[in-house]
């Protein structure tokens, strides 16, 4: 009897040792990887509101899971079609080819938008603005090659309310890919897609959840004092709402007036919890990680963008949104901790670049700081041109810190066009708040290792880029309408948050350097399978060895 007694004993200790252990023996592969994406968030909004974020958001990221304290951007054109297409490619601009939101199709005389797409239809509503896709993007994304490894058995679902932050993580294989019209209200996608809207799809739209979040106010969170990191919610840096009106508490209804568009919301935290909700409607109704082979979801977070341009960084608006994103990011967690187990999901959060601080209040605080005002530059620089090689049509446009010369023109003139380009580059450097100016043929001919014009060189795109790249002086923008933007290599646009959790993640904090690159690469030594084709960096060894 003592000797059947002790083998149950055994028995039973064994058990319960190997259950233990196999809690904490990840499987192979997760069941579903799901980026979070905070458009325009810096960094140092983690340091900064740490104490005012509760437990199970950020916190909990950071506490259970990896934290890259030094991830950054390693190009110039930190916009947010680049960023995404970044994050996702693994690979630089000059390669994927997203080298902004928009350039300039110097052979047809276009401004081109990086998801434009004439030759599909939109879905779920009758005008143009679902005519996109990701036929611009010249790379694989770590989804399509998550898809390619099994033979399209993944899925891979992206979700955002700007169509290019849902179009490019998706790759050119996604399964789903929705973004937010905000004339209709609703959740729509393309015919490159799929030809109808899911029914899941639908049902969400006909619950009109935009209707009730516009008809609320936003106030803050806290009691106004408690917002220390910010400055004082009446102040002279602020663009705001429509009307100018830059103080909580803001009647959403009252504002929108009698137009009919949801346009409002995406400048307020409801843009974000609008986007959470439509993320978990899409894991169940998709199925997401229900099956052997890991779904792949992209969810990008663009309140904060819209809401950080017109209110800045040092904003109460800001940080009451980074304080209810919090939240927002602890419901996703625990509805994924829930349904699948913290051991069978993988999840990272980053950022696709962060923003500058509004120069009229680093000038107020005696930092170099201003505005460059590029239409007066450019009309010089077209009197300067017409001066030295007669009159002629030889600027054709300046689009993001970039001149596109007219080619044709120069040709017919019997002109060298590297020496078109130089005299340019030399016109524009002297002007107030211009830092360099390089040329094309500069970036193509010379194998920059460090400084700008490495950055510049990872930006530059033979066919898509101009013929000379500017960089600003640090703190200063090109002028603009919004309180502040971003657009620069230096760090307040560089630096990004990055951080891993969930299946095979132990916690620990990575201080070196890390390129934003090094992301889909490590997503594909943790899976075992290619690099997405355009990617020339390194996994990240902390988190793969």
């Amino acid at each position: 009897m003592k000797i059947v007694f002790f083998l149950i004993l055994v028995f039973s200790v064994s058990s319960s040792v190997i259950s233990q252990n196999s809690k904490k023996i990840p499987p192979e592969k997760p069941k579903l990887i799901v980026a979070l994406v905070v458009d325009q968030m810096k960094n140092e909004y983690i340091s900064k509101y740490w104490n005012k974020f509760e437990d199970n958001g950020f916190k909990r990221l950071i506490g259970e899971g990896a934290y890259c304290r030094n991830t950054n951007l390693d190009y110039i054109f930190t916009q947010t079609a680049v960023g995404h297409a970044t994050i996702f490619t693994g690979a630089m601009p000059s390669y994927h080819g997203i080298i902004s939101n928009y350039w300039y199709n110097s052979t047809k005389s276009l401004k081109v938008y990086c998801v434009d797409d004439d030759k599909v239809k939109s879905v779920g509503i009758k005008g143009d603005f679902g005519k996109k896709s990701p036929r611009k993007l010249l790379t694989t994304t770590i989804g399509d090659e998550i898809k390619l490894s099994n033979a399209g058995k993944s899925k891979v679902i992206s979700i955002s309310l700007k169509d290019r932050a849902a179009i490019l993580p998706g790759g050119h294989t996604a399964n789903g890919v929705f973004w937010f019209d905000t004339e209709s209200g609703t959740w729509i996608t393309s015919s490159y897609y799929m030809d109808t809207l899911p029914k899941w799809v639908k049902e969400f739209n006909q619950k009109k959840y935009p209707d009730l979040y516009i008809e609320r106010q936003w106030t803050p969170m806290l009691p106004i004092e408690q917002y220390t990191e910010s400055l004082e919610d009446k102040n002279n840096f602020e663009v705001g709402f429509v009307g100018n009106k830059t103080t909580f508490p803001y009647d959403l209804k009252l504002m929108r007036g009698e137009s009919k568009s949801y346009e409002l919301l995406l400048s307020t935290p409801y843009g974000n919890t609008l986007t959470k909700d439509f993320a978990l409607a899409a894991i169940v109704n998709e199925n997401l990680g229900m099956d052997a082979y890991p779904d792949f979801l992209n969810v990008s977070f663009s309140a904060t963008d819209y809401i950080g341009h017109a209110f800045g960084p040092s904003s109460i608006e800001t940080e009451d949104t980074y304080l209810r994103l919090d939240k927002e990011i602890a419901h996703f967690l625990e509805f994924i901790d829930s349904n699948f187990g913290k051991e069978n999901v993988l999840v990272f959060l980053t950022s696709d670049h962060g923003v500058a601080e509004v120069p009229k209040y680093l000038m107020e605080q005696d930092i170099p700081a201003g505005y460059f005002n590029y239409n007066y530059a450019i009309t010089l620089l077209k009197s300067y041109l017409n001066a030295v090689y007669g009159y002629g049509d030889w600027v054709k446009t300046y689009m993001t810190k970039q001149i596109y010369l007219n080619h044709i023109l120069i040709e017919d003139s019997k002109l060298d066009l590297v020496d078109v380009q130089n005299k340019v580059a030399q016109f524009f450097v002297q002007f107030t708040g211009v830092a360099n100016a390089t040329t094309a043929t500069a970036l193509q001919n010379n194998n920059f290792t460090n400084g700008i014009n490495e950055k510049m060189k990872n930006n530059y795109n033979q066919n898509r880029s101009g013929d000379v790249i500017i960089n600003l002086e640090p703190g200063w923008l090109e002028e603009t309408s919004e309180a502040t933007n971003h657009n620069s290599a230096y760090t307040y646009d560089t630096h990004i948050p990055l951080i891993w959790y969930g299946w095979k993640v132990t916690r620990k904090t990575i201080t070196r350097r890390v390129s934003v690159t090094e992301i889909a690469p490590t997503i594909s030594t943790l899976l075992n399978i290619p690099f997405p084709n355009g990617c020339m960096s390194q996994p990240i060894i902390e988190l793969t060895e």
